[in-house]
């Protein structure tokens, strides 16, 4: 982003301010239609982005040149257009009235520059996929053999891309223009009232002094700081600053160090209460109420970062690194005596699983925080604070807003010619009907989607393409949004491209690459649980209470044999015999059949116990 200075400065400020009080006012009083309210979203955030985006890494940053502020200024007119016209715009009949002359110039222009602000806000990858739907909108009748669709008019296209809530407008859209924005002001007023220190804190007087205390406060203090700001490269940044030179500093190579912390931050969007745009995306797919998908999260987010704790804590001990010292941790007097601060976090949560709506719930959490605050001495918020906390909740809305209109693209062009049926079908043909097989394929289809797509456009794209296919396979709408879900989520640490391990190498000075690898080896949990899920839907809290807790403690058993096979140590370093056989044990402890699964968990526990009774302890250098 530009480091702006003066008026472009200013105007940049108070239009992200506008937004967010406009949102505010709209999840205090009520929503506008569907239709206007995204429109005005996206007036605000779509122009914003040639100011605050540069061309290319080479132009200036400092300055907006005028070929920005004329894209600023045409990308405005087809929303502006749009609210005041909108009445006409929801009673029109689609595809009988004619698409006007200006409608189709502006809807042309708000598609250019949408792909353009896709490429310089979410990269190349959406911005091919986007135009290449187009392509097949337009094109897709000339292509031969199944793959061939039917003839759409440019006017058509642009109708229901522009003019209707199916394409640009739809959904995916709405939930940024709704939910997400709120959530991300929600996230602007815990961090400026100082939510993030406390986390971070909290996890030193927890983890601090254990072994490899500061790779044990990155996996508590990454997930918790995650679960508010539902952005994997985010989170490296902000608890990865700390946390990675105090792994180095403690003995971890700077690969394992950047590797634990982004995994550790990309399982952020999975820890519920708050997991990332693509999760209050998947609560309106789905029409159900977003506490549920909280709910199906929390057993898969808890298991992940046992697994990862797990290996973490075998890494430590098997190089005999030490914790931080005690003038390093904070008085856990002190931490608890401001336990207070997360206090609007438990709010929002109890007011989710009551069944209030996340922009209720967030109002009042921001309310809440306010309030708190005032108790907070070096913390409080008066109307310059909260003004900045507006601020820096809103200028955060850049990647959500465009990946989602971008999508829309995607979604509309499945919607107008049903190219998700042809891709449907070719799973169906490539698996053999083969349900693994099937999802084997979707697993790939999301990691490629994700490696060139944030989170939430991946989700989106994915879903719309691949979850039809594994529903007709007889898998749950949960389960199939879930399992696209968690893929899109992990691709951030997927090499080739894997953006969570490209920022934390960053911080670290190993090779992104290297990181990568390394984090893809600590987060396996999160590449076979997926699968677990969606053959057994208690791992989602979808059973009767007892096969639930059986699937809980199955899934923690899996994580520990998973972590401890792959690592290969637990008071001394295990043989290749005992590391593949722990390794067979926890994936068989997730494994469909509850009789495999208590046979494979008594096996597993019996061989910790033989390992731990019989090694002595020992290091390695």
């Amino acid at each position: 982003m530009r480091s702006l200075k003066g008026w472009p400065y200013y105007i940049g400020y108070f239009s992200l301010i506008a937004l967010g009080v406009f949102h505010l006012y709209t999840a205090i009083f009520g929503t506008f239609e569907a239709y206007l309210q995204r429109n005005i979203h996206l007036l605000f955030a779509l122009p914003l982005v040639y100011i605050y985006f540069p061309f290319s890494k080479k132009g200036p940053k400092d300055k907006v040149p005028w070929y920005d502020w004329l894209l600023c200024i045409m990308s405005s007119l087809p929303s502006l257009y749009a609210v005041f016209n909108y009445q006409r715009i929801i009673y029109r009949m689609v595809q009988v009235e004619i698409v006007r002359t200006e409608e189709l110039l502006l809807g042309t222009i708000l598609v250019v520059t949408l792909l353009e602000a896709a490429r310089r806000v979410v990269g190349l990858g959406l911005t091919i996929l986007a135009s290449a739907m187009i392509f097949y909108m337009y094109f897709g009748y000339l292509l031969p053999g199944d793959w061939r669709g039917m003839y759409v008019p440019f006017d058509r296209i642009i109708e229901h891309l522009y003019l209707t809530g199916e394409g640009i407008f739809s959904t995916p859209l709405g939930v940024s223009a709704t939910f997400v924005i709120i959530m991300l002001i929600f996230g602007g007023f815990l961090e400026k009232s100082g939510t993030g220190d406390y986390f971070m804190d909290l996890s030193k007087a927890v983890a601090g002094k254990a072994a490899g205390g500061p790779a044990k406060i990155a996996v508590i203090s990454s997930g918790l700081f995650g679960s508010i700001s539902g952005s994997a490269v985010a989170n490296v940044y902000a608890t990865g600053t700390f946390t990675i030179p105090m792994m180095k500093q403690l003995g971890f190579s700077n690969a394992f160090a950047g590797a634990v912390e982004a995994v550790a931050s990309s399982g952020g969007q999975i820890m519920p209460p708050v997991m990332g745009a693509a999760a209050f995306i998947m609560a309106s797919f789905l029409g159900i109420p977003y506490s549920s998908i909280v709910v199906a999260g929390i057993v898969p987010a808890l298991l992940y970062y046992i697994g990862v704790y797990a290996m973490v804590d075998a890494r430590a001990k098997k190089l005999g690194l030490k914790g931080l010292t005690s003038e390093q941790i904070p008085s856990i007097g002190d931490v608890l005596k401001k336990l207070y601060i997360i206090i609007p976090v438990v709010v929002f949560v109890l007011m989710i699983l009551r069944g209030n709506t996340p922009m209720r719930s967030a109002t009042v959490g921001i309310l809440v925080c306010w309030f708190l605050s005032l108790l907070n001495k070096g913390k409080r918020m008066g109307p310059l604070q909260i003004i900045d906390a507006i601020y820096l909740g809103t200028k955060n809305v850049f990647v959500v807003a465009i990946a989602c209109a971008a999508a829309g693209i995607v979604v509309g062009a499945v919607s107008l010619t049903g190219v998700g049926f042809k891709i449907a079908s070719s799973i169906f043909s490539l698996a053999g009907n083969n349900s693994f097989m099937a999802l084997v394929m979707v697993a790939v289809l999301s990691l490629i989607l994700g490696m060139g797509l944030p989170t939430t456009a991946a989700y989106i794209v994915a879903s719309a393409l691949a979850v039809p296919a594994l529903i007709k396979l007889g898998f749950l709408p949960l389960s199939s949004h879930m399992f696209v879900f968690y893929f899109a989520v992990f691709s951030a640490i997927t090499p080739p491209v894997a953006l969570a391990a490209y920022a934390a190498s960053s911080i670290s000075g190993a090779t992104p690459n290297e990181t990568g690898f390394q984090a893809l080896r600590l987060g396996i949990v999160a590449i076979v649980l997926p699968f677990a899920f969606c053959f057994d839907k208690s791992f989602l809290l979808q059973s009767n209470p007892w096969l639930n807790l059986f699937s809980l403690l199955s899934g923690i058993c899996a994580a520990i044999f998973l972590g401890t096979g792959i690592e290969g140590y637990l008071r001394g370093n295990i043989g290749i015999v005992f590391r593949s056989g722990l390794v067979i044990f926890g994936l068989l402890s997730l494994w469909p059949q509850i009789f495999v699964r208590i046979i494979a968990i008594l096996i597993g526990f019996a061989t910790m116990t033989y390992l731990y009774l019989v090694q002595k302890d020992q290091t390695v250098s």
